[in-house]
């Protein structure tokens, strides 16, 4: 039970560590949250009197690490809020369904135990596609680009968890007009707080993309909407 136990709290402290990291932490945050709680849950069956089935704490695994690949998955490619779920879930699920397969292997005939092989093999070789993508890989600039305009409604412009810090991660070498929708971004956030160095630095590195013709309209009323929204908020607190 032990095994499991730290098994839970050591992914948890991973997917939390990396959840820092996140544009959107709290995706990962939650994931962690359940995890140490499952820890928790074992510890204390493992005090109970009446010993808990050795398959109970790899069924949990599997199926928290099955949901933890489906969620994950959708975010990576989907919504691209996160890309931690996917990895550390599938290392539960990988964990929790070679422990099920292994733990009868003597029961099974031969074909059995070519088709648990093949089953195993499949969930490593998934396991490796979502480290490589989500961990090697890691966030693309678009997530940064959306969880900047959530700080910017958020009224969180500057420090490591502000909009600026977030629009300055969101570039992209090969994606021109996502580097020009960030360069948009902080030379309007840089004219709202008055700071006009940085607001003509991205100003030229925004003419350099096109300017503001190469900038969708909608994401610069956006933006200058919730700026807008912003000094209209601090103006009612003034009064």
């Amino acid at each position: 039970m032990w095994f499991w136990i730290l098994i839970f709290a050591i992914v948890g402290i991973a997917c939390m560590w990396y959840s820092r990291h996140q544009p959107f932490p709290e995706i990962s945050g939650r994931f962690s949250a359940l995890l140490f709680s499952i820890s928790l849950l074992l510890w204390l069956s493992s005090t109970a009197p009446r010993e808990t089935s050795e398959e109970v704490p790899a069924i949990i695994a599997s199926l928290i690490g099955g949901l933890g690949v489906v969620f994950g998955v959708r975010h990576m490619t989907i919504t691209h809020h996160d890309v931690v779920v996917a990895p550390f879930g599938g290392i539960l699920l990988c964990i929790g369904s070679i422990s099920l397969l292994s733990g009868r292997w003597g029961e099974y005939d031969q074909t059995e135990q070519i088709v648990s092989f093949a089953l195993a093999s499949i969930l490593v070789m998934l396991e490796v596609y979502l480290c490589f993508r989500g961990l090697v890989i890691g966030i693309q600039g678009i997530s940064w680009s959306k969880s900047g305009l959530r700080q910017v409604r958020r009224g969180l412009l500057v420090g490591p968890r502000g909009a600026v810090s977030h629009f300055e991660k969101s570039w992209h070498s090969e994606d021109q007009w996502l580097t020009a929708m960030s360069h948009a971004a902080l030379m309007m956030i840089h004219q709202h707080i008055g700071n006009t160095d940085e607001q003509e630095y991205h100003r030229i590195e925004l003419e350099k993309l096109g300017g503001l013709d190469a900038v969708d309209s909608a994401w610069i009323e956006a933006i200058d909407s919730e700026l807008h929204q912003l000094n209209t908020s601090m103006s009612g607190e003034e009064e």
